[in-house]
């Protein structure tokens, strides 16, 4: 016979609401401006105009794989080779432009894919203007589709370029496939959630209610520890058991629980 996958135990609401307390004043000590110096969202900081903010913290964010300080290292290093300017870069590239990605990787990231993901950033801009236009596009086209948004967006983003080779789509995730979008929601929390010492918060096309929490290894490791997450599996319907169990804790913004 088949074994049964284990199931952690999970939380009573009662037990939930006592946990509140514990968990904010984590969130509180946490999200400081301190906490931006070893984290990717630096990145964002780093630039004024909201162009770049966004363009370099889209890539900050799906290059947010392995340890900090060698994405941090990485992301750095591809920002330089645009001169610190990724939003007058992506603007202004041309195929005669490939090579200032020569040499350039990051786990499975190549030239090929920095290439790709340059060509259809560049593509939305010229149709949409800027880059939360063609997020607004997809949020607007998931509700009237019934569809989650992180699967439109992955659609609509890969939809420009039909000739990008298919191994540069596996950087960006499709929660229409279970994938928890980790990387993606971490973006997104960058950009929706506002007031926040350590988020810029460049967008406003959904509300911060409406967001995931970013799903990685710690993060579940710690929601099974207290009981916020039964699944063992790391993958999208985890994320949304866990979300429920957020936004009981707080339904205006469940994401903050991600510093916890």
């Amino acid at each position: 016979m088949p074994r049964k996958r284990k199931k952690f135990k999970t939380i009573t609401r009662k037990k939930l609401q006592q946990l509140k307390p514990f968990l904010d004043d984590l969130v509180s000590k946490i999200e400081q401006p301190d906490y931006i110096n070893d984290d990717p969202v630096q990145f964002m900081h780093a630039f004024e105009d909201k162009a770049d903010q966004e363009l370099a913290g889209f890539f900050a964010a799906t290059m947010a794989w392995g340890r900090r300080d060698i994405v941090n290292a990485k992301v750095e290093d591809l920002l330089q080779r645009m001169d610190n300017k990724p939003a007058e870069f992506i603007k202004n590239y041309s195929e005669s432009d490939f090579s200032v990605f020569d040499g350039f990787k990051h786990r499975t990231f190549k030239p090929i894919d920095m290439h790709w993901l340059t060509i259809i950033l560049q593509t939305i801009l010229l149709k949409f203007g800027d880059f939360e236009h063609f997020w607004k596009h997809c949020y607007d086209s998931a509700k009237y589709q019934n569809r989650e948004l992180i699967a439109v967006f992955h659609d609509q983003f890969f939809s420009f370029h039909p000739e990008m080779p298919l191994r540069t789509r596996k950087h960006v995730s499709n929660t229409e496939k279970n994938s928890s979008a980790k990387r993606l929601y971490m973006y997104l929390r960058w950009c929706i959630r506002k007031d926040s010492p350590v988020d810029p918060g460049t967008m406003s096309f959904m509300d911060p209610s409406e967001l995931k929490i970013p799903l990685d290894v710690h993060v579940a490791r710690q929601a099974r520890k207290l009981g916020l997450l039964s699944r063992k599996q790391n993958d999208w319907k985890s994320v949304l058991e866990l979300d429920a169990r957020l936004k009981f804790l707080d339904p205006e913004d469940p994401a903050k629980y991600d510093f916890a």
